[in-house]
């Protein structure tokens, strides 16, 4: 039996809000200390789950702004 981790857990969570419409493309997602508190897991755990979205193309990442949902909703690269 295989268990999922943590960070696609949490990929899958917010990949499901995005589609669900609950994040709508220019949201920004709540900050990474905001998210461990959140899911009750490290830095590097969300930051591992923001990278499998950054790479599907759903959220995009601004320095010192935040990480936004891609107003393409995703299927490209940036």
């Amino acid at each position: 039996m295989s268990v999922t981790p943590f960070y696609e857990r949490i990929a899958n969570d917010v990949r499901d809000q995005i589609r669900s419409g609950e994040l709508k493309p220019g949201d920004k997602l709540p900050s990474i200390s905001e998210l461990c508190k959140q899911y009750g897991v490290s830095t590097q755990v969300i930051r591992s789950a923001m990278l499998v979205l950054r790479a599907e193309g759903l959220v995009e990442g601004h320095q010192g702004r935040g990480v936004y949902v891609r107003d393409n909703g995703g299927g490209g690269e940036s």
